[in-house]
């Protein structure tokens, strides 16, 4: 199998525009290339699948290096049996040093990890570091190898567990159709830090906010432009859906709820995400209408606090432009970590914006009343009906505050190219400290 995998020229020609890129190190395991992938100018590290001597590992810090100073991104492609071991602690001075420069580069320039073949130890720690992490279906990801655990795990070390757990970003069918992949996300990502975003030619979507039949898929299909949308992390916290995209030619990330109870996974997954997008100054579009935060204990021993008050820190710290669109539940705490401190935030008609469910409000509120009825839960069920419209609708929530706009399912794109366009030149500064202390 291995013989039939492709080899570096193939991979580059998949990657590089018409297959055309400048050679940087050619010889040895570890080899480099400059050039452009859909238009953008990128940096190219490739593993041979060979072991690593120093000379390999300081070639890859000298081209983040140089990434650094001319701001482009870097892309490495991944595929090694290890080090060459009488490398010694030179050999572990040199890994040490390229994990500090990927750490040091992080955040100026878009880093992406394309796993091709195995990649293990201080490597898989490295793929995991970058902004994105793209696997092949046969490619291998782990820091032990997973056939020697005392304790086998089913899957270990293949792209659908390393998806599962959160690492892979996306995951080809193949080590070109990752290549290909590889170049599309770097052309949706700003070439560098004080860049601003990509834009493209576009069309349109052709289907409105869903609205009886929501789905958070579909949900960014209508606000997307057509055929724009990549998703990210669809593995992992599957109720909420992550995406870079466009719309109206301009690059954003997109993030949007399902209509239900949200895990630790799903919110960790979103705070990845965002913090992703405003390291790049990428507007984060969030679409809210869910059922809240998972109810269960397991849950809250999984980290489901903590990674709630992660979720809320990441979006209240992020300075991008952000927008949030009401769809449909956004109540209490949901509404508190995913809109409450977006720049804009537009309320579809038919959404319930409240600080507590409405069947709660009513049951204490009108609780005379409706223990003074026949029936109930059916009163119980139209004092809610009533409460959720005149109180916690769309027109109420931009009356009190909880919203800056209205629009109804046609027009919640209209309102959120327009809320676009007007927060472009957004200017924020935060302030002056070391760094935030969030859960993590």
């Amino acid at each position: 199998m291995a013989a039939n995998k492709p080899g570096k020229e193939e991979l580059l020609a998949a990657f590089f525009d018409d297959g055309a890129f400048s050679p940087l190190y050619t010889d040895g395991p570890v080899s480099a290339a400059y050039g452009c992938a859909n238009g953008q100018s990128v940096y190219v590290l490739y593993e041979n699948g060979e072991p690593v001597a120093v000379a390999d590992i300081q070639r890859k810090i000298r081209v983040l290096e140089m990434a650094a100073e001319t701001g482009a991104p870097v892309v490495t492609f991944y595929n090694s049996t290890g080090a060459k071991l009488d490398g010694g602690l030179d050999l572990l001075n040199a890994t040490a040093a390229l994990t500090a420069q990927i750490a040091r580069v992080s955040g100026v320039v878009p880093q992406i990890a394309v796993i091709t073949g195995t990649c293990a130890g201080t490597n898989a720690i490295n793929a995991a570091a970058a902004d994105l992490c793209i696997m092949a279906e046969d490619a291998e990801l782990f820091l032990h190898a997973p056939f020697t655990a005392e304790e086998t795990v089913s899957g270990a070390g293949t792209a659908a567990f390393a998806a599962k757990a959160g690492v892979a970003a996306l995951v080809a069918k193949d080590a070109v159709a990752a290549a290909k992949q590889a170049a599309n996300v770097a052309a949706l990502l700003p070439a560098n830090n004080l860049a601003g975003p990509a834009l493209f030619d576009f069309t349109a979507p052709a289907k409105p906010m869903p609205t009886a039949n929501y789905t958070a898929a579909a949900a960014v299909e209508a606000l997307a432009d057509e055929g724009s949308a990549v998703e990210l992390y669809s593995g992992y916290g599957k109720r909420i859906v992550t995406a870079l995209a466009t719309v109206n030619g301009s690059a954003v990330g997109i993030l949007a709820t399902e209509k239900a109870a949200l895990c630790h996974k799903c919110t960790a997954k979103a705070a990845r995400f965002v913090r992703l997008c405003d390291a790049y100054s990428i507007p984060v579009v969030t679409i809210v209408n869910s059922d809240g935060f998972g109810k269960s204990e397991g849950d809250d021993q999984a980290g489901g606090i903590r990674q709630a008050a992660r979720m809320a820190g990441v979006y209240a710290e992020a300075t991008t432009a952000k927008v949030a669109v009401l769809t449909g539940e956004v109540i209490g705490p949901v509404y508190t970590v995913f809109a409450a401190c977006a720049d804009w935030r537009v309320a579809m008609q038919g959404c319930t914006v409240a600080p507590l469910a409405p069947e709660t409000a009513v049951s204490v509120l009108y609780k005379d009343e409706i223990y003074a009825s026949d029936n109930i839960a059916e009163a119980t069920k139209a004092k809610a009906a009533a409460y959720a419209k005149d109180v916690c609708g769309a027109q109420a929530a931009a009356a009190n505050g909880a919203a800056d706009a209205v629009a109804d399912a046609a027009g919640v794109r209209s309102a959120v190219v327009q809320a676009l366009d007007m927060l472009a030149s957004k200017r924020a500064t935060r302030l002056a400290k070391k760094h935030g202390n969030i859960a993590l």
